[in-house]
């Protein structure tokens, strides 16, 4: 293990993030990590001579940029980047509003943006660096009544990593997108899980997975985040790093039905496809 590269973590107060930092730290690597609460952050790393905890509004361009700029002055250097933030939504399409789909597309989506665009051009200087994504399986499946837009803004976190990965290639930098599954964190808490403020009974297979998620799922999750963190560290100092990386064997079983889906559609379809070419 490389352990002088230098990581900057989202989201890190608690969850995966969380976990993350402390695994990185007690395998010596030294280590950033951001919050919307300083307090809260510092609180649940601890003290150590390796970590540096910022207080960072991921919407705001300046707060990233400051952010980033502390890590280089501390560190002098950033080697892998892991977008973590974000929350779930909850909330039908009819049902979200305006103002709730574009607040989690804002946090999930153009936060991570903005530390991708403020991370690229110190990666690209050095000629090297990973850009970890963090996404769901939910960003491959859109089926999960109740969480369309969470979906969506996972599925928008996918096409900008693949987009990002062929765009930062050629500079030596190496980018992942992480689709765990569901992992045994906060995710699903009350303090994490927002419902949308309007309620209409009429839907009862987005009620009835909402029930299922925070009265069964949460607590029982098959994913243990501090062996997740293990992985990440893991794909971080491979050579040949994955850009698609499933987490969790409940991810795993939900992309391979997925694709099968994907090539029953295909082949179903290929006439249909092939009926539309100009005719040369």
């Amino acid at each position: 293990m490389d352990t002088k590269k230098v990581w900057l973590v989202t989201g890190a107060s608690k969850g995966l993030g969380l976990s993350l930092v402390k695994t990185l730290l007690n395998h010596g690597y030294r280590v950033a990590a951001t919050s919307r609460s300083l307090k809260a952050l510092e609180s649940a790393v601890g003290g150590h001579k390796d970590f540096l905890p910022l207080q960072v509004d991921l919407m705001n361009e300046e707060s990233v940029d400051s952010g980033i700029a502390e890590v280089l002055n501390t560190f002098g250097q950033l080697d892998v980047v892991v977008n973590n933030a974000g929350y779930g939504q909850n909330g039908t399409l009819e049902e979200i509003s305006d103002q709730e789909a574009r607040q989690n597309f804002d946090v999930n989506v153009f936060g991570l943006l903005n530390v991708v665009r403020k991370s690229m051009p110190h990666l690209r200087e050095q000629q090297s660096g990973h850009i970890f994504n963090i996404a769901s399986v939910a960003g491959l499946l859109g089926n999960f009544p109740g969480f369309g837009i969470y979906c969506a803004t996972k599925f928008a976190v996918v096409g900008l990593t693949e987009a990002l990965s062929a765009e930062a290639e050629s500079f030596g930098i190496k980018t992942t997108v992480v689709y765990p599954g569901y992992f045994r964190t906060e995710f699903l808490s009350d303090d994490s899980l927002k419902l949308a403020k309007n309620r209409m009974d009429i839907y009862a297979k987005a009620r009835a997975s909402e029930r299922l998620h925070k009265e069964e799922i949460s607590g029982n999750q098959l994913g243990d985040p501090d062996k997740a963190a293990e992985v990440l560290i893991q794909v971080a100092e491979s050579e040949n790093p994955a850009l698609h990386l499933f987490l969790g064997s409940d991810a795993y079983g939900m992309a391979r039905q997925k694709l099968e889906t994907l090539e029953t559609a295909l082949e179903t379809n290929k006439e249909l496809s092939y009926s539309t070419d100009f005719k040369n």
